[in-house]
């Protein structure tokens, strides 16, 4: 239940957005149960009524919201939005955009006409709303976070979970493509507008409730608007990282460079590329934000993280979102054992700035809020 994880020149120290979302181990356990009783969803208006989006009803499971006489799914008139966690991760990434900004005004200035500058500038800018177009999409999820589009028995399979979690969110299962990623562990994605991935192994390895949780986890996502704040932050952040990339491999590279010629040519080096970026900081005090920003940005990571959990549990599918988790903690926990056993019996541990720049939170805390949220609803039932 990820993000995409998104390529970079080279392993730089840049201070960036929320890291991607962990690879679970392989072979996961997960407890086979049949689907959760589901919790109807809060309808804000009237509800619209769309035909056609459904598949047989006998397909799904009989706690969804739909009509097994007509087939007609009743749909919210709030299919999405931008909650919180998105205005603040919009927010917490404007440094990162003013030094991709000030970076290509640089540029433009330098190699460019005025005016050809300035529209290069504008078009660099306007280029965001890309991440909403459903044709560049397709190419990213092909291209960039390679993904394949599923095979007819994979669709089998797939479709009808995937109406069930629409349909009990009032949700137009047509608004969202489907696709697979390749891979051996158990993993989803949401990316961008309209993109919802699964692993095959997943597919193939969950039980219905439990893959219906899971995609219910990745609905949530782009319902808060999570899944296109994150890639847009990306997106308008990326010169800036590229810039600091060329920034240290030049400096890196002048370092030796020096430090053969002289034993003090190295440590000039040093101190000259030090002095260059702290002149740049000091010149424009808000990029020093970019220092504090990344901590911040995977805090938000983390509660966006329990937002889509709590979702989930809001349809229905918190027992099932917990047997996924007791499943990555017994697989996490024989990866550390074998990790520990490789060390020589020293514990291993994630450090403190690891554990601050995850964007998302331990899956004991998850497993803790999802049975509060079980237990909150069976009491409001009774």
């Amino acid at each position: 239940m990820t993000e995409p994880t998104y390529p970079e020149a080279a392993p730089p120290p840049y201070p960036a957005g929320p890291e991607m979302p962990p690879r679970y181990p392989t072979a996961p356990r997960y407890p086979a149960s049949a689907p959760a009783a589901g919790i109807p969803a809060q309808q804000s208006a009237p509800p619209q009524v769309v035909t056609g989006c459904a598949p047989p009803p006998t397909a799904l499971d009989p706690t969804t919201d739909i009509d097994p006489h007509t087939g007609r799914i009743h749909l919210a008139r709030r299919q999405r939005g931008a909650d919180a966690t998105t205005i603040g991760q919009l927010v917490l990434q404007l440094p990162h955009l003013l030094c991709s900004l000030m970076l290509l005004g640089m540029l433009a200035v330098l190699c460019l006409p005025p005016t050809a500058g300035l529209l290069l500038v504008l078009l660099w800018i306007a280029s965001g709303a890309l991440v909403f177009h459903r044709p560049t999409e397709r190419l990213l999820a092909r291209y960039l976070f390679r993904l394949r589009t599923p095979l007819r028995s994979e669709l089998d399979r797939l479709e009808p979970v995937w109406h069930q979690v629409t349909a009990k969110a009032g949700v137009d299962a047509r608004t969202y493509d489907l696709w697979i990623e390749e891979g051996r562990s158990v993993n989803a994605t949401a990316a961008a507008g309209h993109i919802v991935a699964v692993t095959r192994y997943a597919l193939e390895a969950l039980p219905p409730a439990q893959l219906a949780g899971v995609l219910a986890h990745e609905l949530g996502h782009h319902r808060g608007g999570h899944s296109w704040a994150v890639l847009l932050g990306y997106w308008y952040s990326l010169p800036a990282r590229a810039g600091w990339v060329v920034f240290r491999v030049v400096a890196a590279t002048l370092f030796r460079v020096a430090s053969v010629i002289s034993a003090y040519g190295g440590l000039v080096v040093a101190l000259a590329a030090g002095a260059l970026a702290l002149s740049v900081a000091l010149a424009f005090p808000p990029l020093l934000a970019v220092l504090v920003t990344p901590y911040l940005i995977a805090a938000v990571g983390r509660r966006a993280e329990l937002r889509a959990d709590r979702q989930a549990a809001e349809l229905g599918f918190a027992e099932a979102m917990i047997e996924v988790f007791y499943g990555f903690m017994k697989d996490e926990e024989e990866a550390l054992a074998l990790e520990e056993r490789k060390a020589g019996g020293r514990p291993v541990r994630p450090s403190l700035g690891e554990r601050l720049l995850s964007s998302h939170p331990d899956i004991h805390t998850r497993i803790r809020r999802l049975e509060d949220w079980r237990d909150a609803a069976a009491t409001a039932d009774r």
